[in-house]
């Protein structure tokens, strides 16, 4: 898939280290969406993801995931997410 057809998500949501992206996808149901889940780290002078938590991380990605719950709700109006 080249750079200009590439499909970006449909919102972000970060607090702190902790990040949620949203993707929406059509389906013959609909539109639905996922959500991606990461922590952000600096490794030197190079930022990097991961799909690993540490305990201190879980509160943060309990709200994460709670916002981008309540934004996928908001946007999708009388569908179902």
């Amino acid at each position: 898939m080249s750079t200009a057809t590439q499909k970006r998500p449909v919102h972000e949501i970060r607090m702190g280290r902790i990040k949620a992206v949203i993707w929406e996808n059509e389906t013959q149901l609909g539109k639905r969406h996922n959500v991606s889940l990461t922590r952000i780290y600096k490794d030197g002078e190079q930022w990097k993801d991961s799909t690993s938590f540490g305990r201190d991380d879980l509160p943060l990605v309990t709200k994460v995931a709670d916002l981008a719950h309540s934004w996928i709700y908001e946007s999708s109006g009388s569908e179902s997410a």
